[in-house]
């Protein structure tokens, strides 16, 4: 009896360990509602902001200072700057415009370096990352590059009283492609666990609940 107890023991604590191996860490947007499989967000960053019009920028020309200068996108998506006449600016990333612009002024400067930078935001809604239900002040930002859950949150005040935080949801994308997310905002903003923080993409839509109790 003794020699059988111990090997069937074992068999018994590798039976139970099997019945509770740990789940896949999820990330922090984790529990697809609808249209993830993985119930993950996806792992790339995301777009970067694109220009649009009445956004005021910065159009710097290394050693160039004559050519640098500050513009705002005209209503039909375009700028004007030295040397270069009626860009189409709308719709590009600050860093494609500025390799545009720098294949412009190839014919007056000798390899130019062009930098552009978002110096006043002016984004439609696809730029936006709009925040409805429980938080301070709902509203709708301007999306900018790197711009994470906690940025947002704190654009918008913080969370209510009521607000059920970890039920909050992030609605990405439109039609067919619409997924969505939970978000740990009271984690987040309660508890400071960082991990709950997540970079946000332009269009994308925070939904907070009020909470049952």
């Amino acid at each position: 009896m003794k020699k059988t107890a111990l090997p069937l023991a074992l068999a018994g604590l590798l039976g139970l360990s099997a019945c509770v191996t740990p789940q896949p860490e999820l990330s922090s947007l984790d529990g697809s509602v609808t249209g993830n499989s993985e119930g993950e967000a996806p792992d790339d960053l995301g777009p970067e902001y694109l220009v649009g019009p009445y956004d005021q920028l910065q159009v710097f020309v290394w050693r160039a200072e004559e050519l640098s200068t500050d513009v705002t996108v005209r209503p039909d998506g375009r700028i004007s700057t030295p040397l270069v006449e009626d860009m189409l600016a709308a719709g590009k990333t600050p860093s494609e415009l500025a390799q545009d612009i720098e294949a412009a002024l190839a014919e007056y400067v000798k390899t130019p370096e062009v930098t552009v930078i978002v110096d006043r935001f002016s984004s439609t809604v696809d730029q936006q990352i709009r925040v409805l239900g429980e938080a301070q002040q709902p509203a709708a930002l301007p999306y900018q590059s790197g711009m994470t859950v906690l940025d947002v949150m704190l654009g918008v005040g913080g969370l209510t009283e009521f607000a059920a935080g970890n039920r909050a949801k992030l609605i990405r994308g439109r039609g067919e492609e619409q997924r969505t997310y939970r978000v740990r905002l009271n984690d987040l903003m309660r508890q400071g666990d960082v991990s709950a923080n997540v970079e946000v993409r332009p269009g994308d839509v925070i939904l907070i609940p009020e909470s049952r109790f």
